[in-house]
């Protein structure tokens, strides 16, 4: 398999239609995207990467009117969803919530739960909603690897298994998103990224604490597993 870099959205869009994996920029890294609903099309992006199918992948939603289709909202968690959606969607900002039946299992890797984001990068976000469903995004590069930041960092880990990469330039973070998990009026993060910690506490929780709990821990919890990059876990 010969694998091109382009700048060809539609030929991207198109790929992704027939159940292809494509190499997508996005504001954190560079990210292998598949139909997150089509689980025949998913399994490739762990074939390409060579990625173990107990870890789990972030769904990158075309726009926020996708959240309650993906995620079974806990009543009692939705006010406080909203806010660290309205705030901090489109953004490298990751959040676990129960997963509706439409998410395939090779998603979750079996779990319950599923992993949601809106990307913020331009080209990403018109080829999710041209696209118009979500897609599964890990890194681009290989299990264990370092996460890619440019589209021939990409090419140097998967030429001739994928067919196409999406060049947009290096990325803006180059890290991984912020994870958190929702529990009940409180999140917990599991995952450090371009999000500090210290910005949901400042811009949902200031002024509701005590009613409002903010957690913040240093490695990933059971509902989460680790993501396959060395150092950020």
């Amino acid at each position: 398999m010969k694998t091109a870099i382009s700048t060809d959205r539609a030929a991207a869009v198109e790929l992704l239609r027939k159940g292809e994996i494509v190499a997508l920029p996005t504001e954190t890294v560079y990210g292998l995207a598949a139909d997150a609903l089509n689980p025949i099309a998913v399994a490739k992006i762990f074939e390409a990467k060579e990625r173990p199918r107990f870890d789990p992948l972030i769904v990158h939603l075309p726009s926020g009117d996708w959240l309650e289709k993906i995620a079974d909202l806990p009543e009692r968690s939705q006010r406080l969803i909203s806010k660290l959606a309205n705030r901090f969607w489109p953004g490298p900002f990751t959040i676990i919530l129960p997963k509706r039946q439409i998410v395939p299992e090779i998603v979750t890797a079996g779990l319950d739960t599923v992993a949601l984001r809106i990307s913020a990068q331009p080209v990403f976000a018109e080829i999710v909603q041209l696209f118009g469903k979500p897609l599964a995004a890990p890194s681009a590069n290989r299990f264990g690897r370092v996460s890619p930041t440019t589209a021939n960092h990409v090419l140097d880990e998967l030429d001739g298994r994928i067919q196409l990469i999406i060049d947009a330039g290096p990325t803006e973070h180059g890290i991984e998103s912020t994870i958190i998990a929702v529990r009940g009026n409180s999140i917990e993060v599991l995952r450090r990224g371009p999000i500090t910690a210290e910005q949901p506490r400042r811009s949902i929780f200031a002024a509701e604490e005590p009613a409002g709990r903010f957690v913040s821990v240093a490695s990933c919890t059971k509902q989460w597993r680790s993501p396959d990059r060395p150092a950020a876990g």
